[in-house]
């Protein structure tokens, strides 16, 4: 199969693979990883002789595609998607892939354990870190961390999986790694950081207390929009490649990544790649959460109930695009510290980006995990405002819209597919609830999502109650257009 993918009408590795080494264990090998680190690797090891090399591992789900990847001597294609111009690339910088399921989890324990793993990165989204996005603290009830708790030889979660690896290099008197999180997060280092060490101090002092001295938590900002793979998209890299690849993915050409220069032992010239190596994250993150990540959650939810499928349909309706820029414009970036960056622009971009109809970028995926995902793209925001007494009368129907979309039910009363970790707290909250004011408030009461100071703000409850009331009276698509024609 190598010689297939090599044969590829693509840009292919010329590089000498034998070459590189497994510095780098990267826990999920999703589709975003590959179109992102993935790509900034192999362009390393294409054009600037590094040696730095994947060990890819998958901990839940997944195991389909370590096993094309196995069959395909690791190597996988990404092919970058524009209107008129498509373009791939294959990618050589995995040495091993491996599922703890087929390998069991003592192999991928060694596998991190290696002497020259400098680096154990991570794409497991948000609910992966099975903490609380209100608090940013471990949640010890989640089930796969209670679990964890009771048999800490056998980890499940990527944090006990990350403590049990350190455990042991700890023992053998090993350098300790860094643990890099590329998820869309706020201060996903300083998440991580809490998560890993609040799980070891469970686990044990000692080894907490040397990991608090010893591992470094860098925080990333990562941006590439990255659909979900479908078979449309696989058949259309088979004929552009001439290649059928299925652990293929497909993406935008934009691509960004600012890390946080903080490594214990070392790290690959990511610069010499595009990247950005910088001594603080966090107002790029912020900028990115915001404005990118805000927006294509309002848009989600708003443009799902509106019976748009794609974020690009949504940019073909004018209200829903001046409603996202001004978004982004008016209510976002005004909460931003971010120095150097013109915020108009990089708005621009964003509907430009959006509009490609080749991404075609599903409102129902981004919907996904909407409870992980308030907070930092739309409730911290909120909070400045209050904070300045200022207008966010978007944000508001942005919640307003997350809450009419986990009711399950569509405007034309076909049933949603509600993917989200706390769907059962949330039908727990709002079983006794009417389709009315109620609502608002059972779901304003789940304190994981708005923690305890939004729900006793009269001014925030009462704008997303108005914002509610009109999508229940007008639906999405009229009240976006209501907005639009009161802001012309």
């Amino acid at each position: 199969m190598e010689k297939t993918l090599l044969a590829a009408k693509a840009t292919c590795p010329a590089y000498d693979r034998s070459a590189l080494k497994t510095r780098i264990v990267h826990l999920g090998f999703g589709a975003f990883h590959r179109a992102h680190q993935g790509v900034y690797a192999d362009i390393l090891a294409a054009e600037h002789q590094s040696d730095w090399g994947y060990c890819e591992v998958n901990l839940i789900g997944g195991e389909q595609q370590i096993a094309d990847l196995h069959r395909q001597d690791n190597l996988y294609t990404v092919a970058e998607m524009s209107a008129d111009n498509w373009q791939a690339r294959v990618v050589g910088v995995v040495k091993r892939a491996m599922h703890v399921s087929v390998d069991g989890l003592d192999a991928v324990l060694e596998a991190m354990c290696e002497p020259q793993v400098a680096i154990v990165s991570l794409t497991i989204t948000e609910k992966g870190y099975c903490h609380s996005p209100a608090t940013g603290e471990l949640n010890l009830d989640n089930p796969l961390i209670a679990e964890d708790l009771r048999h800490p030889q056998q980890p499940k979660s990527a944090a006990g999986v990350i403590v049990a690896a350190l455990a042991l290099r700890k023992a053998r008197g090993l350098a300790p790694f860094s643990v890099m999180s590329c998820d869309n997060m706020p201060e996903n280092g300083h998440v991580t950081r809490k998560v890993v060490l609040a799980y070891a101090r469970q686990v044990d002092a000692a080894l907490a207390s040397w990991i608090e001295q010893h591992v470094t938590f860098p925080c990333t900002m990562v941006d590439r929009i990255v659909p979900a793979v479908t078979a449309d998209t696989l058949a259309k890299i088979e004929q552009i490649t001439g290649v059928a690849d299925p652990a293929g993915v497909a993406c935008e050409p934009f691509r960004q990544w600012v890390i946080e220069d903080n490594f214990v032992a070392g790290r690959p010239e990511w610069e010499k790649a595009g990247a950005q190596l910088v001594n603080d994250v966090i107002p790029f993150e912020k900028m990115k959460l915001r404005m990118l990540n805000g927006s294509h959650s309002f848009l989600a939810y708003l443009g799902y109930l509106a019976g748009y499928q794609h974020i690009n349909d949504c940019m073909g309706d004018d209200n829903y695009r001046r409603a996202a820029h001004a978004l982004m414009l008016r209510e976002q970036a005004p909460t931003l510290q971010v120095q150097g960056v013109d915020l108009a622009r990089y708005a621009d971009l964003l509907i430009e980006r959006y509009t490609n109809p080749a991404l075609r970028h599903r409102t129902w995926q981004i919907a996904m995990d909407g409870s992980q995902k308030l907070p930092q793209r739309m409730l911290d925001s909120v909070r400045w405002h209050r904070a300045h007494n200022s207008d966010f009368s978007l944000l508001a129907l942005g919640v307003a819209g997350w809450m009419r979309y986990v009711g399950e039910v569509d405007e034309q009363g076909q049933p949603i597919e509600v993917m989200d970790p706390l769907l059962p707290v949330i039908r727990e909250a709002t079983a006794a609830s009417a389709e009315d004011d109620s609502r608002v408030k059972a779901l304003l009461g789940i304190s994981a999502i708005f923690g305890t100071d939004l729900p006793q703000d009269p001014v925030f409850v009462e704008a997303v109650t108005q914002a509610w009331r009109s999508l229940l009276a007008h639906g999405a698509k009229a009240t976006v257009a209501a907005w639009a024609q009161a802001n012309a």
